[in-house]
């Protein structure tokens, strides 16, 4: 696994977002940010997902954080606000990829499993159970 400091992993995330938002109409408004937040505790499949996935209810904080800074950002020119955006999107970003995550379990492997797939019978068909 690679060596990523945090300063690096913004700028790699800025750059994807700038992209990701090449205009300020792109940056989400403030109205569906906060849909999304509402969206985050009131509908029962983000509760059960996170509930699966992490074993605990959806944290929706950073949400209702992004909800309060786009309403703080409307005073801002519009690319103001876009840059100041997507500088807040690659910092979240960032931290996201330099802390471990639900996704972490996993191992990569180096090489493949010995014996994988397992050989086939002489009759060239697996053998059915039985039961007995």
């Amino acid at each position: 696994m690679s060596t990523l400091n945090f300063d690096t992993a913004v700028k790699q995330e800025e750059e994807y977002l700038r992209k990701l938002y090449p205009n300020a109409e792109d940056v989400p408004g403030c109205m569906t940010l906060f849909d999304t937040f509402i969206s985050c505790n009131e509908v029962i499949s983000s509760q059960v997902k996170s509930l699966y996935r992490y074993g605990h209810m959806a944290e929706c904080a950073h949400k209702a954080e992004d909800f309060k800074f786009c309403m703080s950002s409307k005073s801002l020119h519009p690319e103001e606000r876009r840059d100041a955006w997507i500088r807040r999107r690659a910092e979240w970003w960032a931290q996201r990829r330099l802390t471990k995550s639900s996704e972490d379990i996993w191992d990569v492997r180096t090489e493949p499993l010995s014996n994988y797939p397992p050989p086939r019978s002489e009759a060239g068909v697996d053998a059915a159970p039985t039961i007995d």
